[in-house]
């Protein structure tokens, strides 16, 4: 087991400078540095002089991937590329193009991104799963039937139309709470009420549906009827086998999400108004931040890879069978 994390720990780095590479070729295939920095400029009329300025300063003024006017192993690793990716994988974001701490930023926003997404991850996950395990119970049923419908009906509603509704009819109308905002400590209970609600709602068809087509193939197996034979009564048969059994895929799901515990939710952050990293990364795209912009995808793909790589820990926990392997 041991040596197995190893090698995954080791996999890490080819994917991250592939996923860096890829980012590097999207953003300069689009845009050269002089039109970065004329961008960030923000003048109709830019002169050279400026433009060279702003690219000594925030260190575009090198080239892309060679530099024919260095010397040896430097042509190679003088140049845009290689000094803006050895920061990441030093864990130094450095500055945005508007000179504000990219560090600071993600600590300062990451706590309002967590207090919407933890409470969200959690409250949809024993909603989702309640629901489709009592489904499983009572399938075939005609509350088996019309929840099924539902969840086909909330399947094909985007997720847009909950978040400009909710807005409407319980924020303006209602008036229940805040339209948009946020604020620390207790008071951001005020203002994360909605957004997690309109999160669990728009999670349900989708989710409700997966999770019980797989309890519902878990529970046909010869293990279910062996525990229905030793007596065992069908809410312990459900709760303790069938759960039990069902949930390497349902794990498997979840780690998927975990990045967004972190990165936030980008529709919610920016309808909302939440200052969190979602709504950092939207500004950061449409403001053609190359550094924010490569800063967090490389923290998203870091974030996803540790996920799977405690996906494999949790599988060990939950089926005995890979412990015993």
């Amino acid at each position: 087991m041991r040596n197995y994390f190893l090698r995954r720990l080791l996999y890490l780095i080819p994917i991250l400078i592939g996923v860096n590479v890829l980012t590097f070729l999207l953003f300069f295939v689009v845009n050269t540095p002089d039109d970065v920095a004329r961008m960030q400029l923000g003048a109709k009329h830019v002169t050279e002089e400026a433009v060279v300025n702003w690219k000594q300063t925030h260190g575009y003024d090198k080239p892309l991937w060679f530099n024919d006017k260095a010397q040896g192993l430097a042509k190679w690793t003088d140049t845009l590329f290689v000094s803006k990716s050895l920061s990441l994988f030093q864990f130094k974001f450095g500055v945005s193009n508007r000179g504000r701490s990219i560090s600071r930023e993600i600590f300062e926003r990451m706590g309002p991104s967590l207090a919407l997404a933890i409470p969200a991850l959690l409250l949809a996950m024993l909603v989702n799963v309640s629901l489709a395990l009592t489904m499983v119970f009572f399938r075939g049923s005609w509350f088996d039937r019309v929840m099924v419908v539902v969840c086909i009906m909330m399947m094909s509603i985007s997720g847009l139309f909950y978040i400009i509704a909710g807005q409407y009819w319980i924020g303006k109308v209602l008036k229940l709470v805040p339209l948009s905002g946020y604020l620390g400590g207790w008071d951001s209970f005020r203002f994360l009420m909605l957004p997690v609600l309109l999160a669990l709602i728009s999670s349900l068809g989708p989710n409700v549906r997966w999770y019980r087509t797989i309890l519902l193939e878990e529970s046909g197996k010869g293990y279910m009827r062996t525990a229905f034979a030793k007596g065992l009564s069908p809410m312990q048969v459900y709760a303790r086998h069938l759960l039990r059994n069902g949930l390497i895929p349902i794990i498997t799901r979840v780690v998927a999400l975990i990045p967004l515990l972190f990165l936030g939710s980008l529709l919610l952050e920016s309808f909302f108004g939440i200052p969190g990293l979602g709504s950092f990364i939207i500004d950061a795209i449409g403001q053609q931040d190359f550094e924010i912009v490569r800063s967090m995808v490389f923290l998203g793909t870091l974030l996803y890879l540790v996920g799977l790589m405690l996906t494999d820990l949790a599988y060990v926990w939950a089926d005995p069978r890979i412990r015993l392997e």
